[in-house]
């Protein structure tokens, strides 16, 4: 009897002290890696898959947030067909099940067309910040809705940003600017899941 008791004892201790809790909590913690890494998996695409859209141009900006398998799409573009594009482009990806399309279309404004064109010259040509213009996919979007601007984007420091921003104030013809640049670390654009696509390619 008393080595029975002895083996009920020792059986009740072992089982006291499995660490189940601690197994459950790592997989909870691989789990949520993994979706985390799906997500920025996601990210990745759909970014791409905006920058090379057919007329995606310096003048249109594309946003997108990324909500487990639904994408919102937001920004302002100059066509219609740009629009549509983006939101065919998103839904192709695998993992994509639903696309929110809010983008706005910009109105026709031969103003407004004059105004980027001026703002275009009074940032790319800048002797400091030229060497924005000669990347593949530049990084200042300049957004022009009836006299209001916005520059959208990112660049490699606070002065640049501040400069761009005075640059784009000086010209004639701009009612308000708001300058949306964003400073990234390193000079390197951050993959995010909610955020600007840097700007477009004519």
């Amino acid at each position: 009897m008393k080595r029975t008791g002895v083996g009920l004892l020792i059986t009740v201790l072992s089982l006291v002290v499995l660490p189940v809790p601690a197994s459950q909590n790592s997989g909870g913690r691989r789990n949520a890696a993994s979706e985390e890494q799906a997500s920025a998996k996601l990210s990745r695409e759909i970014r791409h898959e905006i920058l090379i859209l057919p007329f995606y141009s310096v003048f249109d900006s594309v946003n997108f947030t990324l909500q487990g398998n639904k994408v919102i799409l937001t920004g302002l573009v100059l066509r219609h067909s740009l629009r549509k594009h983006a939101e065919e482009a998103v839904k192709s990806i695998e993992g994509i099940d639903v696309v929110e399309n809010r983008i706005e279309i910009l109105p026709t404004s031969p103003s407004d067309d004059e105004l980027r064109s001026g703002i275009y010259r009074a940032i790319y040509e800048d002797t400091t910040l030229a060497h924005y213009a000669v990347q593949s996919v530049p990084p200042v979007h300049i957004i022009v809705k009836n006299g209001n601007v916005s520059l959208e984007g990112s660049v490699e420091s606070l002065a640049d940003k501040n400069l761009a921003g005075t640059r784009a104030g000086n010209v004639p013809g701009v009612h308000n600017l708001k300058n949306n640049l964003v400073v990234q670390a390193n000079g390197s654009a951050q993959q995010q899941r909610s955020g600007t696509v840097g700007v477009q390619r004519g």
